[in-house]
């Protein structure tokens, strides 16, 4: 049974453990059975409390079940699947008898709604208490009476950041903004409970306290001038950081400042439609999508991998102190992690250690680090110009140059530095690693281990696996990835591997348009109104035009002639404008010091004097975003077609973690099939004859992507 009821010396017990799940979810039938119960306790007098406790260990309830949710498809469904379940959350908030939620664990959407039915919550002092509404990450709102309980318990303006970014926050968090009554140790906590309920029995309590709102919401609840500015506020505060793309924010806050003040009848039925509407349009589906795709990749482990134990990472070598290494050696000792630090020079480190450093003064700024923490973390990296310190370290990442000679020169070298069992991994972007390995004394030993730009956010890895590497090599790689945070995924070695070699052949059919005779910020425009968080030009100043023509020029030595650089990127590299890093490329890019009087990228003026006079033609967006994205689509399914990778999800997942390709679409090959794989064949023939080029000649697999 997913719920049961039993009494305990006048207490009532609703016990949630779900025998066939490893979380506690709000399916229909639990809804159902949970039903019944508060039916039967309806009748019982006796009773000095209830609680509702979770016999799964670290999780309260995580949320209904997502799919149940995504079989929605008429709003008639949504409604009535909203409505089952506030219609039991009714009747739990209507409970003459004291009810008091036990949360020792995640209670997320639906398990946090159930938990605010309840008169009080109580949550334990267990680092996996983790409380929120994140529903607006699957398209939808809160649909069980989130967006009325909420605000009335925390205040609007608290219950505004959660509802609207799908805000998860600890249990210290909860208690400090009144969403949790008490925090109790873990230990002792049947004791405590009895001692609480002691408590509010004697004070004759029926309802729990006001929330700590403070001046400020009081203000806002009870002033329709002071509500009329915050959801002005609030709004366009949505609309900028979501671009309008996700309607489930707005739909959201609309719901929230229509209802404010409404009965609860009234209230639940606005939000039930709400929820309806949001259901079963594409973007929901799409984000549900990506949802399966992100816990599918939290489990992965490569084929073979499964029952290795991989190695533990406790001391690793960082070779390499520029933008990369700095960034992955701060990674690394925020996962505590000790870090020995190697360049040629140690103006060098110096410079790597500034990159470290500044990351973690952003984290301070931001309040979630302390100045002391830094300082101790910082301390964790140690440094040295030559190899003295390896043989105790348990995996080295290199993060030197792009240049296959001096890499495998550097391996060969720092294998012979080693233990014999320690991890080799290259942080290159797109040169063979299989290469590298055999310049080594143990190519069984080596990994591709790629991270992306800037480190601290990218939440992907490439992970490349060469004919050599191992499946130790390969568990123990994809453990420590997640040990970082990161998502990884399974690539194997070809020129780019996957991401890089997507997203060239997109930034370089940007080049051509240029030289077509668009302009910089129009080309930009077309990507960024389709969803991606910036254009390509705006994305190779980010990169660095020194970067971008080297995997360039490595993907033409591989692939042929599609991947020929666009000779505008030629020119603009050999005018020494390599990007936001010299703070001139094809923008004019504002200097962090306070003298700049550059306030915002600006497009740079210098690329039409490289350009020279370039012939009128009629420009078409639909053409020209199509032959951006038809192009990615294209080599995507090249690569599928030569196993880099092994499936569509993995594309879809990487291109989404790798470069933003927007959630909303669900991922590149799921976007493709939505707009059907024979219109964009169709599209590319078209391309082909009408620029008698062939890099848009099709991938013999791109049809089997129907």
């Amino acid at each position: 049974m997913p719920v049961t009821f039993r009494t305990e010396n006048q207490l009532g017990v609703i016990e949630f453990n779900h025998p066939d799940s490893k979380v506690n979810l709000l399916t229909a039938d639990c809804l159902k059975k949970l039903d019944l119960i508060l039916e039967e306790v309806k009748e019982k007098e006796d009773l000095k409390a209830i609680l509702l406790v979770s016999g799964k260990k670290d999780v309260f309830i995580a949320g209904a079940d997502i799919k149940e949710i995504e079989k929605i498809t008429q709003t008639n469904e949504g409604e009535d699947k909203a409505q089952a379940g506030q219609k039991v959350f009714n009747k739990l908030e209507d409970l003459k008898v004291p009810t008091i939620a036990v949360i020792n664990g995640v209670a997320l959407g639906g398990g946090c709604e159930l938990a605010l039915a309840c008169r009080y919550r109580i949550g334990t002092f267990n680092p996996k208490v983790r409380i929120g509404l994140p529903e607006v990450n699957l398209g939808i709102l809160p649909g069980f009476g989130g967006t009325y309980r909420l605000p009335k318990t925390i205040g609007l303006s608290e219950a505004l950041k959660i509802i609207l970014a799908g805000k998860v926050i600890s249990g210290m968090e909860a208690y400090k903004i009144g969403l949790l009554d008490r925090l109790f140790p873990q230990v002792g906590i049947h004791e405590q409970l009895l001692k609480f309920i002691d408590e509010i029995l004697s004070s004759k309590k029926t309802k729990r306290n006001q929330s700590r709102k403070g001046f400020l919401n009081a203000f806002l609840e009870k002033n329709p001038l002071g509500r009329a500015i915050l959801f002005d506020q609030t709004r366009r505060m949505v609309l900028q950081t979501t671009k309008g793309f996700y309607p489930a924010p707005l739909k959201a806050l609309e719901v929230i400042k229509n209802n404010f003040g409404l009965n609860r009848n009234q209230a639940l039925k606005a939000e039930a439609k709400g929820f309806s509407e949001l259901v079963i349009g594409s973007i929901s589906k799409n984000l549900v999508k990506v949802f399966y795709l992100t816990e599918k990749f939290k489990k992965y482990m490569p084929p073979g991998t499964e029952n290795i134990l991989p190695k533990r990472i406790d001391q690793c070598a960082v070779i390499g102190a520029g933008v990369m290494g700095g960034g992955i050696a701060q990674l690394l000792t925020q996962k505590g992690v000790w870090v020995r630090m190697k360049d040629i020079d140690y103006k060098l480190i110096g410079n790597g250690l500034k990159t470290a450093e500044k990351i973690y003064k952003e984290a301070v700024k931001k309040r979630k680090l302390k100045p002391h923490e830094v300082k101790r973390k910082m301390a964790q990296i140690t440094t040295s110009i030559d190899y003295s310190g390896f043989k105790s370290v348990d995996m080295v990442i290199e993060a030197v140059v792009e240049n296959l000679e001096i890499k495998n020169k550097i391996f060969k070298e720092f294998s012979n530095e080693v233990s014999d069992n320690v991890i080799l991994c290259t942080n290159t972007s797109s040169l063979p690693v299989s290469a590298m390995a055999q310049a080594t004394r143990h190519p069984a030993n080596v990994v591709g281990f790629h991270f992306f730009n800037p480190v601290h956010r990218m939440p992907l890895i490439e992970v490349i696996k060469t004919p050599f590497t191992s499946a130790e090599t390969l568990a123990t790689a994809f453990q420590f990835a997640r040990r970082l945070d990161k998502t990884p995924i399974l690539v194997n070695d070809s020129a780019g591997f996957l991401i890089n070699r997507i997203l060239l052949i997109y930034i370089n059919e940007a080049g051509r348009l240029l030289e077509e005779g668009w302009k910089i910020q129009t080309i930009d425009q077309i990507m960024t109104d389709f969803g991606m968080p910036m254009g390509p030009l705006t994305l190779s100043d980010e990169v660095g035009l020194d970067v971008g023509i080297k995997v360039l020029h490595i993907l033409e030595q591989s692939f042929g002639a599609r991947f020929k650089a666009a000779q505008i990127f030629e020119r603009v590299y050999s005018n020494g404008l390599l990007g936001k890093k010299m703070g001139k490329g094809f923008y004019i890019h504002p200097m962090e010091s306070r003298r700049s009087k550059i306030l915002k990228r600006i497009a740079n003026k210098e690329i039409e004097k490289i350009l020279g006079t370039r012939s009128a033609q009629v420009l078409d967006h639909d053409e020209a975003r199509k032959r951006m994205l038809y192009l990615m689509v294209n080599e995507a399914a090249m690569c599928l077609e030569e196993k880099i990778v092994e499936d569509v999800d993995t594309v879809d997942l990487g291109m989404i973690m790798g470069t933003g390709f927007p959630p909303f679409q669900g991922g590149l090959i799921r976007y493709a099939q939505e707009i059907g794989i024979d219109k964009i064949i169709e599209d590319l023939n078209t391309f082909q004859d009408k620029f008698k080029s062939d890099r848009f000649k099709l991938c013999a697999h791109l049809a089997n992507l129907a």
